[in-house]
């Protein structure tokens, strides 16, 4: 996963990191309300970490702004010192999933991590997937439309699927290249467009079947659900078979 973390103190930061790090995650911090804000609303971070207390807001604050603006329900962990009843309270309140108290111990902070990504994600271990009228199975890495196998290459498959386990959340090219072609974000490659731009006729990504793609400008895409275009008969031709 990549974690944004809020963080002031450096050392407490650098313990967070390591442990993240030893077990796969890829792991920002950040020391102020208004940095980390910046980097959660303009990339692509699958949950974050907030601690309460910091020099410009407080966390709370923070997860208000991050809830208002951010187009999609990113899981959040407070891990603070602040541990008493109302404590928890204001923060799950304020729309945090869990909370954690200092200091972090390792396999416990995990645990709730991974926990919290499969509650945001229940369908990732299904074997057939439902996406209006998609059908994504697991098992065979096909997809269906309307009960019509789909051609499409292995890279086609897990870029659809990545953008339907993701529906609604901005996907930056550089997310799009780490997840799906795992490439380093500082290539430079239009390899994402063009697959996108494929994927948007293959599939039929357009309001007939419920779905399409959003190219946010400068930033990346966002899968979105859309309501079915419904096509009305003209008033002549109802009158003329009544």
């Amino acid at each position: 996963m990549r974690i944004a973390l809020l963080e002031d103190e450096f050392e407490q930061a650098q313990n967070i990191q390591a442990i993240l790090s030893d077990k796969g995650h890829e792991c920002d911090s950040f020391a102020t309300g208004q940095s980390f804000l910046s980097a959660v609303l303009h990339r692509s971070y699958d949950l974050i970490i907030l601690d309460w207390q910091i020099p410009d807001m407080t966390g709370i604050d923070v997860l208000k702004s991050v809830r208002t603006h951010l187009d999609w329900a990113i899981p959040a962990i407070f891990l603070t010192q602040h541990d008493s009843e109302s404590d928890i309270v204001c923060a799950l309140d304020a729309g945090a999933d869990d909370f954690l108290a200092k200091p972090a111990r390792a396999a416990e902070l995990i645990a709730r991590l991974n926990a919290l990504a499969r509650r945001s994600n229940p369908e990732s271990e299904k074997e057939l997937l439902v996406f209006g009228p998609f059908e994504v199975d697991m098992n065979q890495r096909s997809i269906r439309l309307h009960g019509e196998l789909l051609s499409l290459t292995d890279k086609d498959f897990d870029l659809t699927l990545f953008l339907f386990q993701n529906q609604g959340r901005l996907l930056t090219r550089d997310v799009l290249l780490e997840r799906v072609w795992g490439v380093a974000r500082d290539i430079n490659t239009r390899t994402v467009d063009t697959h996108i731009s494929r994927l948007r006729r293959r599939l039929g990504l357009n309001p007939d079947n419920g779905f399409r793609i959003k190219t946010i400008y400068q930033r990346g895409y966002r899968l979105e659900a859309v309501q079915p275009t419904v096509t009305t008969a003209p008033a002549s031709d109802l009158t003329s078979h009544a």
